[in-house]
């Protein structure tokens, strides 16, 4: 998608029958309208830069272009739907006459948006005629037509966050759960390529726009691809080392832009009260550590890339690479579109296609042998090769199927209002030095005002023989108070798993709870384990199946949150979910509410899922849970500190902090927190952290729960409360949700 709005021009026709044309046309222009359908009229009409246009317009201009370079050359007795949208809805044709100026879109308050949907619809008629009448040679324009309005759904969303951002209200788009903050990725890692002399370019076979080919081929010295993008929590320590304020990490005209611009983080980052947080179109979230980070331009990618020590690829490297693998990623496919945490490593590189344009190192110009179509709809592509740098593989708010390897975005070095991000690449094909998921969530936590690190890092092998010491505690209730309620609710609760149900098992660690319902449940015929551990699973897998040999075991390793596919075993049966251990407690109310959504989706229509949850009860009991009178507690929060400084070259000093456990009763939850008893200064990973006396570093939330907000929670993500059973004093609950 050229920054200038258009697609470049289509090479050759696709087969289709007329039914085919009609039904991919009409879906596809029902598509850009759910883009808008929650839209005011304000929304519609307003536009926040000069690169952007109002949606209203994007609406008009895609049926301007049908009825242009369509409708009129090829149906016969077809009338404008108003001459004068011609000069209202021209992009850049030269050829074709003056036009309003792009600058200026936002001053069109007229045609009201009524008129421009009654336009799209007079030529969705006309299309229809022209389509079903089997008109010969429309396939290369009306492929060029289609990919032309997909690139108009993007910058759709583009624009609308561009405009929301503006806002102080920061309104949130469309109808979507906000996703749940990602699982830490895997450290980042580097795959190497022999290079040699390769191809690249279109080869010939389905669409592709002109500057796709033609195919040539190129010399690639030996190289290597990080195996993922960097993520915001990587730039934070990018940050927090004064990434902004180092001119010798930048270009020469990327330091003019960051003086001239006060460029302190990504677009769209504001750091308040409660860290750094970003605007989406989700509307203002925190930032994410474990996501990608995003809103770059090239001069922020390249300077990252200094700092790391690597460089950007250029665009025949990643090419090379991604011709080799599948095409998948999140696109634009359901819900509000946000970039993904990296899925668990592998041998391959991630991310290569749908969560965010990577920046190369190429800048944007002919391949060999490149000729400029005649006639309008190529006029422009060639004159745009220059001055600008071409980015790959799509994004969040790209629609499914319109990437290829060989596609080539571009854009101005400056510009960083589109969904871009970065991966990085070295000389060599040898490997890499990892660099580490808990290095950048630590030091991105402790740069925060409340600083803070992710409860997930309690437990290394210290860390996991504290916590089992902790469910052995008197003071420690959870574990034993829902085991004893499931064994003796088991034989009610089993009625309502189906014969040949496949069990899901969302976070199954040691899967020890699912053996009362797998004794008591005869009939279900497949266990499906979801875990991020592949070493959680194995022993979960090995232990039940020597226990059960009927059962079929179909686990999945999968950050159980973002899960959106079974495993083909489980995925054939009717599904049965389980949560136990309260672990919905250690998500944020709407992190839960988007959790339960997705496994709504997961496990389909009809399932029912059983959540374990701990109740609201007495504060004193509450906290002598989390702070027991041996300190085993204190000792594993404390741990985290130990880890830091075995792990992360730190040197706290555990006589400086305290453990101390709060309910916050007003949001419902224990907090534990580590508090500094004296000023003093840390160092973790190189850098500098200082704490004032009583500042705390929050390690965990365990929300408690009422069976009405637990229910509240539930009907939120589309779930009904079918049954629940609630233990006696310290009371825990185990909640049966129908979808």
């Amino acid at each position: 998608m050229a920054p200038s709005d258009d697609a470049t021009i289509v090479l050759r026709p696709a087969e289709a029958t007329a039914g085919g044309l009609l039904e991919r046309y009409l879906a596809l222009r029902a598509r850009t309208q759910h883009l808008v359908r929650d839209l005011s009229a304000e929304d519609q009409l307003a536009q926040s830069m000069p690169d952007a246009s109002p949606a209203k317009w994007h609406l008009a201009h895609t049926t301007w272009f049908f009825e242009t370079f369509l409708l009129g050359p090829n149906l016969e007795g077809y009338r404008p739907f108003d001459e004068r949208f011609g000069y209202l809805f021209n992009s850049y044709y030269e050829t074709l006459g003056p036009r309003q100026p792009r600058p200026e879109r936002g001053l069109l308050t007229r045609p009201s948006l009524e008129r421009v949907m009654a336009y799209r619809a007079h030529v969705d008629e006309a299309m229809t005629r022209l389509l079903l009448s089997g008109a010969e040679g429309l396939g290369a324009l009306f492929d060029l037509g289609v990919a032309h309005e997909e690139q108009h759904q993007e910058l759709i969303l583009m624009d609308i966050l561009h405009l929301f951002a503006q806002s102080p209200l920061k309104p949130v788009y469309g109808r979507g759960h906000s996703p749940a903050p990602g699982a830490a990725p895997s450290d980042l890692a580097f795959v190497g390529y022999a290079g040699g002399l390769v191809e690249i370019g279109h080869g010939g076979d389905g669409f592709a726009f002109d500057n796709e080919g033609p195919r040539h081929k190129v010399f690639l010295a030996p190289f290597s691809l990080a195996d993922r993008l960097v993520t915001n929590g990587e730039w934070l320590s990018f940050m927090a080392d004064g990434g902004y304020d180092r001119p010798e990490l930048w270009l020469s005209d990327g330091w003019s832009q960051v003086q001239s611009e006060g460029w302190r983080a990504p677009l769209y980052w504001e750091h308040g009260p409660e860290g750094w947080q970003a605007m989406s179109l989700h509307g203002l979230r925190p930032v994410d550590p474990a996501t990608p980070v995003s809103h770059l331009s090239y001069f922020e990618a390249e300077a990252y890339a200094a700092w790391a020590g690597a460089r950007l690829p250029t665009e025949a490297e990643w090419e090379h690479v991604a011709a080799q693998l599948p095409i998948r990623g999140v696109f634009l496919a359901r819900g509000t579109p946000a970039p993904a945490a990296a899925e668990g490593g592998t041998s391959a590189p991630r991310q290569m296609f749908g969560d965010l344009w990577e920046w190369t190192r190429s800048a944007y110009a002919p391949y060999p042998g490149f000729v400029s179509a005649p006639g309008a709809v190529g006029e422009y592509n060639g004159k745009f090769m220059s001055g600008q740098m071409v980015l790959r593989g799509g994004a969040c708010v790209t629609p499914p199927g319109h990437v290829r390897a060989t596609y080539r975005n571009f854009f101005h070095p400056h510009q960083r209002w589109m969904f871009s991000g970065l991966r990085l690449a070295r000389d060599g094909a040898a490997p890499a030095p990892r660099r580490s998921a808990f290095e950048a969530d630590v030091v991105a936590g402790l740069s925060r005002r409340q600083k803070s690190v992710p409860p997930k890092y309690f437990y290394d092998a210290p860390g996991s023989a504290l916590f089992e010491d902790i469910c052995g505690l008197p003071e420690y209730y959870p574990t034993r108070t829902e085991l004893a309620l499931l064994r003796e609710v088991a034989p009610q609760l089993t009625t309502h798993v189906p014969g040949g149900a496949a069990l899901v098992e969302f976070g199954s660690g040691a899967s020890l709870k699912t053996r009362v319902l797998l004794d008591h449940a005869p009939q279900i015929a497949v266990y499906t384990p979801i875990d991020i551990s592949p070493s959680a699973l194995e022993s979960a897998v090995a232990s039940l199946s020597a226990d059960y040999p009927e059962l079929e075991l179909s686990p999945l390793v999968e950050d159980f949150t973002i899960a959106l596919d079974l495993p083909g075993a489980a995925q054939r049966r009717p599904a049965f979910g389980f949560f136990p251990g309260s672990t919905i407690g250690n998500l944020l109310p709407e992190e839960a509410v988007e959790f339960l959504a997705n496994a709504r989706h997961l496990l389909g229509p009809g399932a029912r899922f059983l959540v374990g949850a701990d109740l609201v009860k007495a504060a004193d009991v509450l906290v002598a849970a989390y702070d027991d009178a041996q300190g085993v507690t204190a000792a594993f929060n404390l741990n985290l500190l130990t880890r830091m400084n075995r792990e992360l070259g730190a040197d706290f000093d555990l006589s400086g902090f305290a453990h101390r456990a709060v309910w916050n009763e007003p949001k419902s939850r224990i907090e534990m927190h580590l508090v500094a008893v004296r000023d003093q200064s840390v160092t973790v990973a190189g850098r500098r952290f200082d704490f004032a006396e009583g500042e705390t570093i929050h390690t965990e939330n365990s929300h408690k729960f009422t069976p009405e907000a637990l229910s509240t929670l539930a009907a939120q993500a589309g779930w009904r409360l079918e049954a629940q059973w609630i233990s006696p004093a310290p009371e825990f609950g185990l909640f049966l949700l129908v979808n």
